[in-house]
């Protein structure tokens, strides 16, 4: 099991089951994502987001939203996992602190996410939460981060290590056209031969 940026081709697949599992969608961009693959299989098992807000008036905003963990992978450390790339994430953008707005905050407290007072949000993210609680998320509260206070709990390390789908899965992390922005089926291949 491994964690890795979302590719274009999976946009189709994120929104069905951001869809499907009632996330939000706010301002959906795929290369915001993160998808958890399973090595063996090829299997998609989870993804999450980093979603960088740009304020006018202010700093630039780190949040992490949107993480969902498909139902056959649950209790595997992907969410777990996830979780830690987009914070890691969020440290190499040079971000010192990452707000969450979730009802999810004791599964986050196990990794050192801690509430705060909604006073204390960065301005931009108390409209987020509000908008948040009007939509997808009635029980959001606001969590934040230092990038440096993430802890793994050991228990799900060895968890991901482990992982693997209750049922069968079909291959499908290979490099293909679309991943290139190539359409196979009406692309023309300039130095086409002729030859078949």
């Amino acid at each position: 099991m491994y964690v890795r940026d979302a590719k274009n081709r999976e946009e189709v697949w994120l929104l069905d089951h951001i869809e499907a599992m009632g996330l939000d969608d706010t301002a959906f961009r795929s290369r915001d994502y993160v998808v958890a693959i399973d090595e063996e299989s090829g299997e998609k098992a989870g993804f999450g987001r980093i979603r960088i807000h740009k304020p006018d008036d202010a700093d630039d905003v780190c949040e992490l939203t949107s993480i969902g963990v498909l139902e056959e992978w649950r209790g595997q450390g992907v969410g777990a996992h996830v979780v830690e790339r987009l914070v890691e994430y969020a440290g190499d953008e040079g971000f010192e602190t990452v707000y969450t707005l979730t009802g999810e905050g004791a599964y986050l407290a196990q990794f050192g996410f801690s509430r705060l007072e909604e006073s204390a949000l960065p301005a931009v993210l108390q409209e987020r939460l509000t908008d948040k609680r009007e939509g997808v998320d009635p029980d959001a509260v606001p969590l934040a981060i230092g990038v440096d206070g993430f802890e793994m709990p050991g228990r799900l390390r060895e968890a991901f290590k482990e992982a693997n789908e209750s049922e069968g899965a079909d291959a499908g992390d290979e490099d293909s056209p679309e991943d290139f922005g190539i359409d196979p089926d009406t692309a023309t291949y300039k130095y086409d031969t002729g030859r078949r």
